[in-house]
């Protein structure tokens, strides 16, 4: 499928989604503890209900009611599994992975054509560390994982994905002898790991941190009933705000901002290092967009999701975009940065792709163009953005958007934006 956008400008009000990761987050530790522990305000999308499905295949009882999800009964360690897809949801088969070296019984994680793509390996090694099988073919999807885990002392490198670690954070209170945790290396996308200690520490579960992003220590523990309540998702809000800041007049953004750590909140910072006013005010976002944006460099080690919304706005940039220290985006859904160098060159813009980043420089000459964005949510949004800034533009993929944000192209129209599926 394709969509067809043309030059839009957007205008009204706009709720902003609610977070994945943590909708992620929750689900696992709502399903570890039970107890009719809820999930609030929690995120539907094609990635979410594959977490939903995975804990209910490890035979946790789950209700879904209206945005609330409830657990009445928890993950059953002795439930017979036999194979789990995780469709396209890194987060999913990560977190489950660690979850699924819990069992005495092997068990098949598997995915779609995406996320067989997508490495394991250096997860599979420390799962393996501490009493677990794990074989794959070249590390990656499928996999089969058969514990269990007894826990003690793991290393892990940090420098592939912080999911990685979040999965053994997650299980390893359920551990005999809880777990010793050394990340090697330098830690990328620091924030997430933040995040699942919060969401942990909601659940009843304490996790020491000995050394901040390289050593920690979890002690056996039991995950506790909770109510969590997931706040507005920054990685989704940053596209709403490229979108704003290109496209937009007199667009109010609403949503539960909440108190949580969120590595995406950096995005307000780096619109103001740009030019761009925002006021953020009881739960409500504002901007105000200078006729061109001032250019500058961001490094993006910690919030790699942030790489579509920013590297667009060069397209309305006085001097160049530089976004460097996010090699990691490379392993995402897909390689971003390869093919948001190869897309958005196609318009006029002059690029240069780097191992770990890119520059990006604006030109007079830009017209509307095919933009491919290889079924990943996170581009084809981003492009449908370019395309409402340019005009006479095609997009890709439009059933993407399912994976974080369903409503996309609803609420970009609603707005005022000219997006139509082909």
């Amino acid at each position: 499928m394709k969509c067809k956008v043309e030059k839009s400008k957007i205008s009204g009000q706009i709720v902003c989604p609610s977070n994945k990761s943590y909708t992620h987050r929750a689900i696992f530790l709502a399903s570890l503890a039970g107890k009719n522990s809820v999930v609030e305000n929690a995120l539907f999308s094609a990635d979410t209900n594959a977490t939903i499905e995975t804990c209910k295949k490890f035979g946790a009882e789950i209700e879904i009611k209206d945005s609330r999800i409830i657990v009445k009964n928890p993950i059953k360690m002795g439930t017979k599994v036999s194979e789990i897809n995780t469709g396209n949801s890194g987060t999913t088969i990560r977190i489950a992975s660690g979850i699924a070296s819990l069992f005495s019984d092997e068990i098949v994680l598997t995915g779609d054509s995406s996320l067989q793509k997508r490495p394991m390996q250096s997860l599979l090694d420390a799962l393996s560390s501490i009493g677990a099988q794990c074989n794959s073919t070249d590390g990656k999807p499928p996999i089969k994982i058969k514990g269990k885990i007894i826990g003690g002392d793991v290393k892990i490198p940090g420098n592939f994905s912080s999911q990685f670690i979040s999965s053994l954070l997650i299980s390893a209170p359920l551990t005999e002898k809880g777990i010793n945790l050394s990340i090697e290396g330098n830690l990328v996308s620091k924030p997430y790991l933040d995040a699942t200690i919060a969401t942990m520490r909601k659940f009843g579960v304490t996790v020491q941190t000995l050394i901040p992003y390289k050593r920690y220590n979890i002690s056996p523990q039991i995950y506790k009933k909770a109510t969590f309540t997931v706040p507005i998702d920054f990685s989704s809000l940053a596209l709403i705000l490229s979108a704003t800041v290109l496209n937009g007049e007199e667009i109010t953004i609403k949503g539960n901002l909440g108190d949580l750590p969120q590595g995406d909140e950096v995005f307000i910072d780096i619109l103001e290092q740009l030019g761009v006013n925002v006021t953020i005010d009881d739960n409500e976002i504002k901007i105000e967009s200078p006729k061109k944006l001032k250019g500058g460099k961001f490094d993006l080690s910690n919030s790699p999701d942030l790489l579509p919304p920013l590297a667009i706005l060069a397209l309305n940039s006085s001097t160049p975009i530089e976004i460097f220290n996010v090699r990691h985006a490379r392993l995402k859904e897909t390689d971003r940065i390869a093919i948001i160098a190869r897309e958005l060159v196609k318009l006029g813009i002059k690029i240069k792709e780097k191992e770990d980043g890119l520059i990006l420089e604006s030109s007079e000459k830009i017209s509307g163009v095919e933009l491919n964005s290889e079924e990943d949510h996170r581009l084809f949004m981003a492009f449908c953005i370019v395309g409402m800034y340019v005009g006479n533009c095609t997009v890709t993929d439009p059933e993407s958007v399912k994976v974080s944000y369903p409503n996309f192209i609803d609420e970009m129209t609603r707005l005022g934006a000219k997006i139509q599926i082909l």
